[in-house]
């Protein structure tokens, strides 16, 4: 939301006459446009960006947060030696003999419990999976609660997640969402644009005061932290409803689709296992026999374990760390003999796929641990102060009671056809793929044009060159 300063003064100076279009280079033609649309988005855009920011803020604290609330349920005293995993899944069961096995996450590091998922458990929302968990040196159920995502996010994280996603509004909250990403990216780089196009004197903080020095904070701070916007509007949209949509679509063409470990499983598939598919882990070999196949193919922890779906399907096992670095390793390992037989390593992964993910890791906060979860809150913290700023300026701007006298209009006028033709086509192709940038950018360009037409017929058009 960075704009030029203006004289806040009655007695300021007048703004200089417009130089005529042939006399001006592209940047000085583009300029006043790009100001009037980082104003006016920044205005428009700001209250949804700001949700997002505290939103945001909450859940990189939520992590650390996480652990603390659900200690008790997540770490247990040390013991001398962990019992088989089947046996930790036994109690469990004992404890839970409703709904049906989908995954078991064994203790990953010492002093951790096991988790075993349940779903189809009654009061558990459909998308969500119930986690017991058991203390892996004595099998005692610690407690249990619901969770969500592949994460293993608990309830508080849960809650704040999805307040962040869609407000708890389900699929049209995630509209607001969307809209904020799609227009992050644009106002950070127009600020950024705006503000080394000033004259160096013109950017120095000392000794100013008012508007200017509310100008300087705004543009000083937006310009070192710009770059982390674009990456969290860019990585924010890859799951996004529309924008995400297409990227998707993008991916599929180009073969960079995220791979999947074959769970079909060998030729023996179906005979001589113990009960087949229907809730109970135990399917043939076991998963204390699974878990060492998958280990003899180095896949440490931590890992997920997923019965098979039905008679001709195998398990799977895939190590589930975000952190760096990231362990995404996974195999298929059929029932009836416990030989694997299909193999899918990270490293594999195609390069798109795997910019995906290390994208959405460093999105949540997963991908460095802590150090990614302090940067998330702080880039949050200085996006939430630069939209205070930018109100606080768009205040000083008015002149009396002119309060937030807006940028002239008419800048589009002022950009020569063959700048503003390939612009044009530009802003097209965005627009497609990121419909909620394109649609409102068009609803604004048009808005400003009917507006522009009929203060011309009253007698007050405002078209005019952008005042610093």
């Amino acid at each position: 939301m960075t704009t030029t300063p203006t004289p806040t003064t009655d007695d300021a100076p007048s703004p200089p006459a417009p130089v005529p279009a042939q006399g001006r280079g592209a940047w000085s033609t583009l300029r006043p446009l790009v100001l009037r649309l980082h104003f006016y988005a920044g205005v428009l855009v700001a209250p949804f960006l700001l949700v997002a920011a505290l939103t945001g803020l909450l859940y990189a604290a939520s992590f650390q947060a996480e652990k603390i609330v659900y200690d008790h349920e997540l770490t247990v005293p040390v013991g001398d030696r962990e019992l088989p995993v089947s046996e930790q899944v036994a109690a469990a069961r004992a404890a839970h003999p409703d709904g049906e096995i989908t995954a078991v996450r064994p203790s990953p590091e010492p002093g951790a419990t096991t988790r075993v998922l349940l779903s189809g458990i009654p009061g558990v929302d459909p998308g969500h999976t119930l986690a017991v968990f058991v203390d892996p040196y004595t099998a005692k159920v610690r407690g249990e609660l619901e969770q969500y995502g592949s994460t293993g996010a608990l309830p508080l994280r849960t809650w704040i997640d999805e307040f962040h996603r869609d407000l708890h509004l389900g699929e049209p909250g995630r509209l607001y969402s969307e809209f904020a990403a799609s227009w992050l990216w644009v106002i950070a780089c127009g600020g950024l644009v705006l503000w080394f196009s000033r004259r160096r004197t013109q950017r120095k903080l000392r000794g100013t005061t008012g508007r200017r020095r509310t100008l300087g904070l705004h543009g000083g701070v937006g310009a070192w932290v710009a770059l982390g916007f674009v990456f969290l509007s860019a990585t924010g949209l890859t799951w996004s409803a529309y924008a995400g949509a297409h990227i998707g679509d993008l991916r599929t063409a180009l073969g960079q689709e995220t791979p999947a470990v074959s769970a079909a499983a060998g030729e023996h598939a179906g005979h001589g296992t113990a009960g087949g598919a229907g809730g109970d882990a135990a399917h043939g070999v076991g998963l204390d026999r699974v878990l060492a196949a998958a280990r003899a193919e180095d896949l440490d922890n931590p890992v997920e374990i997923v019965p098979p779906a039905d008679e001709g399907s195998a398990y799977v096992v895939q190590q589930i760390q975000r952190s760096w670095p990231a362990k995404q390793d996974a195999v298929a390992v059929d029932p009836a003999t416990g030989q694997v037989t299909d193999v899918l390593r990270f490293e594999d992964f195609p390069v798109l796929a795997k910019l995906t993910r290390w994208g959405i890791d460093l999105h949540t906060g997963s991908l460095f641990g802590l150090v990614n979860q302090i940067a998330l809150m702080l880039l949050a913290l200085c996006l939430i102060l630069l939209i205070l700023w930018g109100y606080r300026m768009w205040w000083q701007r008015g002149r009396g009671s002119a309060f937030g006298r807006p940028i002239p209009r008419g800048a589009w006028q002022q950009v020569p056809p063959q700048v503003l033709v390939p612009l044009l086509a530009l802003v097209a192709v965005l627009g497609y793929f990121v419909p909620l940038l394109g649609i409102p950018l068009a609803a604004f360009l048009a808005a400003d044009i009917v507006l522009g037409e009929i203060a011309h017929r009253r007698g007050r058009r405002t078209y005019g060159p952008a005042s610093r």
